[in-house]
């Protein structure tokens, strides 16, 4: 129910979160603070006023000669900041508009104080559009008029700094309002962005802004895109050359099938099947990339014992070396499959006997695996070639090698699946050094 009238923007709801505690705080301030202090404040103002005409009163009736009292009124006029004079011969009328308090603090607290001091009947008219208030008090002979100034009773402090307080706080609620719509502005501009992306549309690059937590959404969605235009574009790369690469197989088989007059040679058309099969399963591989394992936190040393102890039974001696802890939250299958494939080159690089070392350290938030050979090497100009699909640089390589070319465009796909990469450099051992960098 209540989620019917709450603002559906998170400006709306930030700026309700921020002007509602300041209303609270304001409606409890003036309700138990204010109310309690002009109680106070204007009690103390009508006792002192109602001390005032209850001495005027008494000093009337200690020296009843003319000339006394009207010097006791002058006195009152000088010293008490207020109009008296005796109306002789006259009876309250209590019942007179104007005459009753009415309910405000100042008619209450004025009252009150008048029948602590005075013991007689009085009437108080605080409703004159001249800021002044008129007391009449019932005495023997006559009434008392009394008329003092308003501010005399009432205390403007208080309301001065009721408005000092309310302007204060529209300052903060705008500047805070300000501040909210401009970190609102990333946030709507990482929206756009999303929208944008999930429709296909090109849209400008994102520029992080605004608060450490906007800035790392918007820096998390820039590189996701590239990741994701990164493998869109080895997707069509590899789709690419399955077409170009099967075409050829398929050429030979058309020609032989053509040639069925008895001269067709069938080990040329098992090889060319051959060919098919590794390039299919090799797409495939490809394809799957790495599957639906689910992330879990392994330790990359053991996975990288499993692959060096693979390499070995199989009569390659490779030397590793790690330190430092390589635990992370990782694809262990897919993973290992990535440092596989960059073995396997290495293994075809350096040939049967050549020397491969393999290092792993850990440096900070990232982990870095190097794999050294001393095979040939790949120039320093073909080298982001070599990671194209079904992409066979047969100068860095040795003919009888093998393979369809997707070795190292499957490792890098893994890596960037895990948000690395691999990257391609010389040696110290005189070949090609396949590095491959995971953050923590």
């Amino acid at each position: 129910m209540l989620k019917q009238f709450l603002p559906r923007s998170l400006f709306g709801r930030s700026i309700l979160i921020v002007v509602t505690p300041v209303i609270l705080l304001q409606l409890v301030l003036a309700y138990v603070f204010y109310e309690r202090h002009w109680d106070t404040v204007t009690r103390r103002l009508a006792l002192g006023f109602a001390g005032d005409i209850s001495m005027v009163i008494q000093s009337l009736r200690e020296m009843p000669s003319p000339e006394s009292q009207a010097r006791t009124l002058q006195l009152a006029r000088t010293h008490f900041a207020m109009d008296v004079e005796v109306l002789p011969d006259r009876v309250l009328d209590t019942g007179a508009e104007g005459s009753n308090s009415g309910n405000g603090i100042l008619d209450r607290m004025l009252s009150r104080a008048l029948e602590e001091k005075l013991f007689r009947p009085f009437t108080i008219n605080t409703a004159r559009r001249d800021n002044l208030v008129e007391v009449n008090v019932q005495l023997q002979n006559g009434i008392l008029k009394v008329v003092t100034q308003r501010k005399r009773l009432d205390s403007t402090t208080t309301t001065i700094f009721v408005m000092w307080m309310i302007g204060t706080s529209l300052i903060l609620l705008s500047v805070a309002i300000l501040f909210l719509r401009n970190q609102m502005r990333p946030i709507r501009a990482l929206a756009r962005a999303a929208d944008a992306l999930g429709k296909g549309r090109e849209f400008p690059s994102l520029k992080p802004s605004g608060a450490t937590e906007i800035r790392q959404a918007a820096s998390a969605f820039s590189l996701m895109r590239e990741r994701m235009k990164t493998q869109m574009a080895q997707r069509t790369e590899m789709l690419a050359g399955v077409s170009h690469d099967l075409r050829t197989p398929l050429t030979r088989m058309k020609l032989q099938l053509e040639m069925l007059d008895g001269q067709v040679d069938i080990g040329n058309l098992k090889a060319d099947v051959r060919d098919m099969e590794d390039m299919v399963e090799g797409f495939l591989d490809f394809a799957r990339g790495q599957g639906t394992e689910e992330p879990e936190l392994a330790n990359l040393a053991d996975i990288l014992v499993s692959v060096v102890d693979g390499a070995n039974r199989q009569g390659h001696d490779i030397e590793l070396t790690s330190s430092g802890d390589l635990r992370l939250q990782i694809r262990p299958n897919a993973i290992k499959r990535c440092l596989t494939n960059l073995v396997d080159n290495a293994i075809k690089h350096a040939g049967s006997h050549g020397p491969i070392s393999i290092t792993a350290v850990r440096l900070a938030d990232t982990i870095e695996i190097t794999v050294d050979d001393s095979g040939p090497g790949i120039l320093k100009d073909k080298r982001d070639q070599a990671f194209q699909a079904f992409v066979r640089l047969d100068s860095a390589r040795s003919p009888e090698t093998g393979g369809v070319g997707l070795g190292l465009t499957i490792a890098r796909d893994i890596a960037h699946g895990h948000g690395g990469e691999v990257t391609l450099g010389e040696s110290g051992l005189g070949g090609l050094r396949a590095q491959v960098r995971l953050p923590v």
